[in-house]
């Protein structure tokens, strides 16, 4: 059997992004592992969450610094799933988070598309039975 386990998110700073991270989405910070001069291995994932975790990569070359907030190419490359949307909707809101959008009904499920701080697209998803 096979999981994805980590993906790595290139950020510009090891303390801002678990600041942000865990301050405004709630995530937990599951491990700060010091791997020597100005390394470290972060790993960031959502409380109670069952999948990946984000291991924060600090962008070290001009190749990496620019893809910061661009992982994805400018479309939605990260996705939170969730059991009560209006729930975390709410709360991300009132903690600070950029929707790009009203909430929306599609044939999968409600969704709405947030930036992170470093404006990368992610979804906030409740996926349909």
């Amino acid at each position: 059997m096979q999981a994805i386990a980590l993906v790595a998110l290139l950020v510009r700073d090891y303390d801002e992004a678990i600041a942000w991270y865990r301050g405004v989405l709630g995530f937990e910070l599951v491990e700060d592992t010091p791997q020597g001069p100005g390394r470290r291995w972060v790993r960031v994932a959502p409380r109670g969450g069952r999948g990946a975790t984000l291991l924060l990569a600090r962008a070290d070359t001009p190749e990496q610094v620019a893809a910061v907030g661009r992982q994805a190419g400018g479309r939605v490359g990260f996705f939170i799933t969730t059991d009560d949307f209006d729930r975390d909707h709410a709360g991300m809101t009132a903690r600070g988070v950029r929707f790009l959008e009203a909430p929306r009904d599609e044939a999968y499920g409600t969704v709405a598309v947030f930036e992170d701080l470093y404006g990368n697209k992610w979804d906030l998803l409740q996926q349909k039975p």
